[in-house]
Parts: C-alpha cells; sequence; structure tokens
C-alpha cells in the first residue's frame, strides 16, 4: 500500500493565495491521490478550492499508519494560534471574539488552543508531529516567515525545532532563508507554488475569462482593466479616497478601467464594502467591482488583466506567473517593515518592476510597471516556473 501523502496548509479558509497552492501541489503528484488537512474541516469546492480534512481527523483514520507530510506553502512561520483561530471563524463572531479579548494574549492563546484542539503556537508550522502518531516524513515547500524575529523567543524556539526535525526545508525568500540560516536551519529557496498557475492551469483560466462575472467586467471595461485588490485594514474613509485619487489618475494615462476584487473573506483579509467605496470615489464608468470569491475566477480575472495592483502577494505571484505588470501596495502602518511582498519580490522579481509603495505612490508605480517589455515578462515566468520544479522534484527525492 502506497503511503499516504497528506497536503497540509491554511487552505481551510478563504485566501487566494492558500486555496491555490493544493491545486498545484496535486497536479505535480499525479501518481498520487493526495489528503487535503487543515486545522479544521472546511469544505471550499464551491470556491474552487478543496474539501479538507481536519488534521485531527486525518490522525485518527491513518493510526500508526506511515505517512508523508507536506506543508504546501504560505507566510507560516510567523502565524500564531490566536490567527489561525481567528480566522478560521465566521466573520460576525471573529468580531465578537476580537473585540472582547483585545489586548489580553494569555486568553487569546487559551481560547485559540481550545479553538484549534492544539496547544502549538504556530499550528501551521508545528502541529503535525504531535498529532499524527506513526512514522512521517515532513517537508516544508516554499514557506515564509519574514518577520520571525519579531517574534518572542518561546515561538521561534517552537518554530525552529520543528523545521530542525524536517526532512526537507525550503522557502520563498532571501530574507526568510537568512533567518534561518542564522539560528542554524539550512533551507533552499524555491519560488512560491503559485508562479505555476499560469503554466499548470493557464488555458483554463483564459478560456473561463469568456463567462461569467470575468466576462461582465470585460464587457464594461472594452478597453482593457487593472486588477486592483487590497486588505479590509485599506479601508479607512481618508486612505480609500487617496487610493481611489491615484487610480483615477492611472486610468486617466493609461486608458484602462480598474477591476476591484478580493484577494480572500476570511476574518483579516478583504471586504466587499471597501471595494464599493473606492469604485464610489472615482470618475464614472471607470471601475468595476467584481464580486466572485470563486478562485477560478479570480485567477481568470487577473490572466485577462493589463496589470495588477493591491496589497495581496499572490496578486503579484499569480501576475508575474501570467507575465502581467504588477505593483505591490504597501499599508500607511507598514512603512519601516520589509513584509513578505518586498521579501518576495527582492528575490524573484525583475530589477525594473516597482516593489511595494504607499498609496500616494500607486499611479506612478503603475504606469512604470506597464513600460515592462512583455518578452522579459515572459522570461521571468518561465524561469520561476522551471525553478519551483526543479526545487518540487528535490523535495519528492529527499522524501523518498
Amino acid at each position: 500500500m502506497d503511503t499516504p501523502v497528506i497536503l497540509f496548509g491554511a487552505f481551510d479558509r478563504h485566501n487566494f493565495g492558500d486555496m491555490l497552492f493544493p491545486h498545484v501541489a496535486a497536479a505535480l503528484l499525479p501518481d498520487r491521490e493526495p489528503i487535503f488537512a487543515g486545522l479544521a474541516e472546511r469544505d471550499l469546492r464551491a470556491e474552487g478550492g478543496h474539501r479538507v480534512e481536519a488534521l485531527s481527523t486525518v490522525a485518527d483514520r491513518l493510526g500508526e499508519r506511515p505517512a508523508t507530510l507536506i506543508h504546501v506553502g504560505g507566510e507560516i512561520l510567523t502565524c500564531d494560534a490566536w490567527q489561525a483561530a481567528v480566522m478560521l471563524t465566521p466573520p460576525g463572531e471573529a468580531q465578537r471574539i476580537v473585540a472582547s479579548l483585545d489586548g489580553r494574549p494569555r486568553e487569546q492563546r487559551e481560547w485559540a488552543a481550545q479553538r484549534l484542539g492544539t496547544d502549538a503556537r504556530a499550528p501551521y508550522a508545528t502541529a503535525v508531529r504531535a498529532a499524527l502518531r506513526g512514522p512521517l516524513r515532513v517537508a516544508y515547500l516554499a514557506v515564509g516567515g519574514v518577520e520571525l524575529d519579531a517574534c518572542d523567543g518561546e515561538f521561534r524556539a517552537e518554530v525552529l525545532a520543528a523545521l530542525a526535525g524536517a526532512d526537507d526545508v525550503s522557502v520563498r525568500d532571501r530574507q526568510t532563508q537568512a533567518r534561518l540560516q542564522a539560528a542554524g536551519i539550512a533551507a533552499r529557496l524555491a519560488p512560491d507554488p503559485a508562479v505555476m498557475v499560469a503554466e499548470l492551469f493557464g488555458a483554463t483560466m483564459r478560456a473561463r475569462a469568456g463567462h461569467g462575472e470575468v466576462a461582465r467586467v470585460r464587457d464594461a471595461l472594452p478597453q482593457g482593466y487593472l486588477a486592483v485588490q487590497f486588505s479590509a485594514d485599506f479601508g479607512d474613509d481618508d486612505t480609500l479616497s487617496r487610493l481611489a485619487a491615484q487610480l483615477d489618475r492611472a486610468c486617466a494615462s493609461t486608458g484602462l478601467g480598474v477591476a476591484l476584487f478580493r484577494a480572500g473573506a476570511a476574518p483579516w483579509h478583504d471586504e466587499l464594502d471597501a471595494l464599493q467605496r473606492v469604485a464610489a470615489r472615482m470618475r464614472g464608468g471607470t471601475a468595476q467591482v467584481f464580486e466572485s470569491l470563486d478562485l477560478r475566477d479570480i485567477c481568470a480575472l487577473v490572466a485577462a488583466a493589463r496589470g495588477y495592483c493591491g496589497s495581496s502577494l499572490h496578486g503579484r505571484i499569480v501576475a508575474m506567473a501570467f507575465a502581467l505588470p504588477r505593483v505591490n501596495l504597501r499599508h500607511p502602518s507598514a512603512r519601516a517593515r520589509t513584509g513578505k511582498q518586498a521579501a518576495f519580490a527582492s528575490t524573484w522579481d525583475l530589477a525594473e518592476m516597482p516593489s511595494v509603495v504607499d498609496v500616494d505612490n500607486a499611479a506612478a508605480a503603475i504606469e512604470r510597471a506597464l513600460t515592462a517589455d512583455p518578452a522579459r515578462l515572459a522570461h521571468a515566468a518561465a524561469q520561476l516556473a522551471a525553478r519551483f520544479r526543479e526545487a518540487f522534484a528535490a523535495m519528492r527525492a529527499r522524501l523518498g
């Protein structure tokens, strides 16, 4: 009997990137039927995701059997239990819990442990060996932990111990690699799994762009459009007004429209209301709000765009995969930090492509990005896909 392969990650909640990862990994394991596991049981097939089993359920079913587990991408090395538990909670309830436990870290941790059924401080990165009882081979595939140094010592020690006990570790940016190297953990560099989206699923996504809500947006913006997204923390009136002014400027200078979309609907991700408020502030006829949360529709919308601008790392990476210009937006409160978007761009993107910019510089960055040579963009996309295939093959060889 084949050893079961478990794909484990944060694809138990609605997030654009996390939901993509298991599609990519499964496509590169055509000889296996992997188990899709998260911290919670969820069925996201209606949104283009997977039916995800709770890790505890998988452990009960496998018992003492040997297994191989792959942590498939994501910024999991710094996602703490409180964040994970809130993001797995229905939005209305999440708001209530966050308000009631604000500023009470000990109680937050207790609530999260009860909710998730694990005491792991970084559950997406460290919960598996305690949960699975049989012999286990473990890999971390293109994971991130840009702000690991900012985590407390107990948290870091738990993460580093889990990585030290793994059979293979690859990370998606040089900043995370340097953090781990300083702690004695050897990790290879591998691009994020989402760089494979165009190569593996491009034809399907382009065909999907001719139907449904993507087709509606394309018909409404026949001159072409920028795919634009931003997280809920951009949603104050001042920031939205400044962003709307920048998008109006970009539309005027390029002749393009704007398709506003969400890259995730889990708590602390994106909100439809904020998109609608930006659209209302823009000149008439230039913006369309894209409401679909189907992963396939979101990919199709980006694939059919002329470029991407937003706060989502995976908005950028999917644009990279489809050889499109791209710009990330920095939240005003994050100016002093080098986040995962900048870390990934500095590791893998073209030097001439804007990385992460403040809202007030968005129009100029969009205009600059659109001057990129299409041939260079296509070459970079092909190189990233080739690098990921190499990394995936190396991981499989190490897992045996």
